[in-house]
């Protein structure tokens, strides 16, 4: 069965807030709202105020993890100054998952690459997942939205260097790109079945770079706004923003984000993930 993917070209709070009732799904108990945060000299990443209204209406808490890499989100107390600098804490709850270990092991066999995953220990206080995406270019997955989120977003610090090693930190920057994306896969796969179908997703395809908001010196957007998405499933959602990049022939910045998305087989993700049962790329776009 066709998975739904609502859409729209309306990029305001209040339209994301539509979006995620277009869904009918009310997530229940405590509910873990994942957001990026932003990397400080980042100009790119979508800022608290935007998301204001999706997270009031929902009641749920800001989460977080910090980074693998040298920058300021790669140690609790920098990470915390920057969610704070950001704006994050002054208009939110925000919980960093992983501030104080020891991270929770989610065992997945079925991995292709990895056969857990490590996330921050704080993600069993909560019932809900909403994965709030800014749909952009990324150096080496190719692109972000929802799996990636689900993946090395919700991964601890330790947990991004095992992902991006495909199970050895210790390779972070050597291992082969489609073993890094499969276990991306892999980590996205053992959150989706920890949740047990208790979340939902929304991807905003605004300020899109051909580099993440993990990047503290970033490209400037290259391709045109194009709307918000929103899926109970993942793989649907991400498939559907790379769907709206293809069809943008008229978008003098597609051939840019296409060579980024395409010279790391970035969709690849999107394969990946449908084989583990994540979603499914039969998708209906319907627009609200």
């Amino acid at each position: 069965m066709a998975a739904k993917v609502y859409f729209t070209k309306t990029i305001t709070p209040e339209k994301t807030v539509e979006m995620y009732k277009a869904l009918g799904k009310e997530l229940k108990g405590r509910i873990a709202v994942k957001v990026h945060s932003g990397e400080a000299g980042n100009q790119n990443f979508l800022r608290p105020e935007f998301w204001r209204d999706i997270v009031e209406l929902t009641g749920g808490t800001v989460t977080e993890c910090n980074t693998a890499y040298e920058g300021e989100r790669n140690t609790t107390e920098k990470h915390l100054k920057t969610l704070s600098e950001h704006g994050w804490s002054k208009i939110f709850k925000v919980d960093l998952l992983d501030a104080e270990g020891p991270d929770m092991v989610l065992d997945f066999p079925a991995g292709k690459r990895i056969k857990k995953n490590y996330v921050g220990k704080n993600l069993a206080n909560y019932d809900s997942l909403l994965v709030l995406s800014h749909f952009k270019g990324h150096p080496m997955g190719g692109f972000g939205g929802a799996l990636k989120q689900l993946s090395i977003g919700i991964a601890s610090s330790y947990g991004k260097g095992y992902i991006h090693g495909a199970g050895n930190p210790d390779k972070f920057w050597d291992t082969p790109g489609d073993n890094f994306i499969e276990a991306m896969a892999d980590a996205a796969a053992s959150v989706i079945e920890y949740f047990k179908g208790n979340a939902a997703y929304i991807n905003v395809m605004k300020n899109m770079s051909v580099d993440c908001d993990c990047c503290a010196v970033a490209e400037d957007p290259c391709m045109r706004d194009m709307g918000i998405l929103a899926s109970l499933d993942p793989v649907a959602l991400d498939k559907a923003c790379i769907d709206l990049v293809y069809a943008a022939k008229d978008d003098p910045g597609q051939k840019h984000m296409l060579e980024r998305i395409e010279s790391r087989n970035g969709v690849h993700i999107i394969d990946s993930a449908e084989k583990l049962g994540c979603g499914t790329t039969d998708y209906e776009l319907v627009t609200v």
